[in-house]
């Protein structure tokens, strides 16, 4: 479909999305086309909110989830903005459907002591366990979501500031800090560890495969998986934890609401606040286990 192939070029030209979030729109507008089809409606102006509304309703009869709904519904929403535009169809059928009211759950995160026992499984003895300690330590102390720690370049790495340049949602960019640890664990991988790994090739990545490639997101999300069960974590871990776990230990910390929210690149303060949830839990954790009248209505 020629609408559909000039849609997602606008979308890498102009919008900037990242190939996982282009990846995500195609699929969910290919089965957007496979249920019209499924339908008898051959064309997108034949679309309307009642259309939209029985594919809602086929969605939720096939047991999606509420999130995968929200995500399907954005998509839509952002290419009929765009058929709207272009001057393809003269209505959007998006306009009067609302996104289904998401399940709020607290971020899951690791403790203090898990994440020391997960930085130092790497065997930093070896050229590709030098690039892991360096990928964990990044990730732990910048917070930076793992699209935007495999897209790293050299010449965003400042070693001497202790900070990075990173390319995050919507193409924009910003500035992370990481601390002594992290700047100690990728002067060893740069100097050791990188050379070995490039193997005399060209690339401006800064964590490479072992082919001399820029590392793909999934080999991490393997990797973290493994590295998480050597160091005995008895959870699912999975890169957004450790973003979670930067956010959450921040806050425990001290830190200010809106200072983590620059540092995990929020547009809106909202979506970082529901790391206060986690951190108020750990709060009642200490006011139960230290104030004396805590403990004694415990025992009554």
């Amino acid at each position: 479909m020629e609408v559909f192939n000039n849609y997602m070029t606008f979308l890498k030209a102009e919008q900037g999305l990242s190939q996982y979030t282009m990846r995500n729109y195609s699929t969910d507008l290919l089965d957007f086309f496979k249920f019209l089809k499924a339908e008898g409606i051959s064309s997108l102006t034949e679309v309307t909110s009642a259309t939209i509304r029985e594919y809602l309703s086929c969605l939720t009869e096939h047991h999606i989830s509420k999130s995968s709904i929200a995500r399907k519904l954005a998509a839509l929403r952002s290419f009929y903005h765009y058929l709207v535009r272009e001057g393809f169809v003269t209505s959007d059928p998006m306009a009067r459907i609302s996104t289904p009211k998401l399940d709020k759950h607290l971020p899951c995160f690791l403790t203090e002591e898990e994440i020391r026992r997960l930085l130092l499984t790497p065997d930093s003895s070896t050229p590709w366990g030098q690039r892991d300690r360096a990928i964990l330590e990044v990730f732990y102390a910048s917070g930076v979501r793992i699209s935007e720690l495999v897209g790293l370049d050299l010449e965003g790495v400042n070693l001497d500031s202790g900070e990075l340049r990173v390319w995050g949602k919507g193409n924009k960019e910003r500035v992370v800090l990481i601390g002594t640890p992290s700047v100690k664990a990728l002067m060893a991988y740069l100097n050791q560890g990188r050379p070995k790994l490039l193997n005399g090739k060209r690339n401006s990545a800064l964590f490479l495969n072992c082919s001399g490639e820029r590392i793909h997101r999934r080999a991490v999300q393997k990797m973290l998986k493994e590295y998480a069960g050597l160091a005995g974590i008895d959870k699912r871990v999975y890169p957004h934890m450790l973003r979670h776990s930067f956010a959450t230990h921040l806050l425990d910390g001290g830190a200010d609401l809106r200072v983590v929210q620059e540092l995990l690149g929020h547009v809106s303060l909202s979506t970082t606040q529901i790391y206060t949830h986690v951190s108020k839990s750990q709060l009642r954790k200490v006011y139960l286990s230290a104030h004396p009248l805590a403990k004694e209505s415990q025992t009554q």
